[in-house]
C-alpha cells in the first residue's frame, strides 16, 4: 500500500507513486479485500514508514449540483422474542388396582381327648348315668379390611430456561453503483 496523494496517470495508463519498489514492498502490511477503514495505529505507522506528517484525509470536494446517488443496503438484526410454547398441566386422576396380601388369622380346633380316671380321682367324680350337655365357645378371626386415606407424594412442575443456539438464514439486499464515464473523462483515485 502506497499513499497515493502524489500519484500520477501516465499518458500510456499505469499510475506512477513517487516511491521506489522496495519502499513500497516493506510497507506495513494491512488487510486486504475489506471494506472498512484503516485503524489510526495504522495509519500512523503508514505515515511513518513513508515519512509523512500524520494528516488528515481530506475528503473529496463536492461540486453543487453533480449528479449524486445515495447507495443503501440492508442489515440483518437477529433477535429474540418470547411466545408461548405451549401449557405444561398438573392432571391427577383416580385409578382402581386389586391389592392382594395375606394377614395371619387364628381359630380355635377342638380336640376331643379321652382319659381314663384314675383310683385317686374316683372319689371325686360323680358316677351317674343320664344324658349330659357341655358347650365351649369356640372363636375365630376373619379378615377385615379397612382403608384410610394417607398422603404419599407431594408432584409439581418445575421450569429451567435452556439456551440453545438455532441458525438462522436470511436474504439481505444492497445496492451497487456503476458510474459510467468515458475513459479520457476518467480520474483514478
Amino acid at each position: 500500500m502506497a499513499p497515493l496523494q502524489a500519484a500520477r496517470m501516465q499518458p500510456d495508463g499505469p499510475l506512477q507513486v513517487p516511491y521506489d519498489k522496495a519502499t513500497v514492498r516493506s510497507a506495513p502490511a494491512v488487510e486486504t479485500g475489506t471494506d472498512q477503514p484503516l485503524s489510526v495505529d495504522q495509519l500512523t505507522q503508514l505515515y511513518q514508514h513513508y515519512q509523512l506528517g500524520e494528516q488528515a484525509e481530506r475528503p473529496p470536494q463536492r461540486i453543487p449540483g453533480a449528479p449524486e446517488v445515495t447507495r443503501s443496503e440492508e442489515r440483518l438484526r437477529v433477535g429474540t422474542e418470547s411466545e408461548p410454547a405451549g401449557t405444561a398441566r398438573l392432571n391427577k386422576r383416580v385409578v382402581t388396582e386389586n391389592v392382594q396380601t395375606s394377614v395371619p388369622v387364628e381359630h380355635d380346633e377342638v380336640t376331643v381327648v379321652h382319659e381314663p380316671v384314675s383310683e385317686a380321682d374316683r372319689s371325686a367324680a360323680r358316677a351317674e348315668i343320664g344324658e349330659e350337655q357341655r358347650e365351649m365357645e369356640l372363636r375365630a378371626e376373619r379378615p377385615v379390611v379397612g382403608k384410610e386415606q394417607v398422603p404419599v407424594e407431594r408432584v409439581r412442575l418445575t421450569k429451567d430456561e435452556v439456551v440453545e443456539e438455532q441458525p438462522v438464514n436470511a436474504q439481505v439486499r444492497r445496492e451497487l453503483v456503476d458510474a459510467d464515464v468515458p475513459e479520457r473523462a476518467r480520474r483514478n483515485r
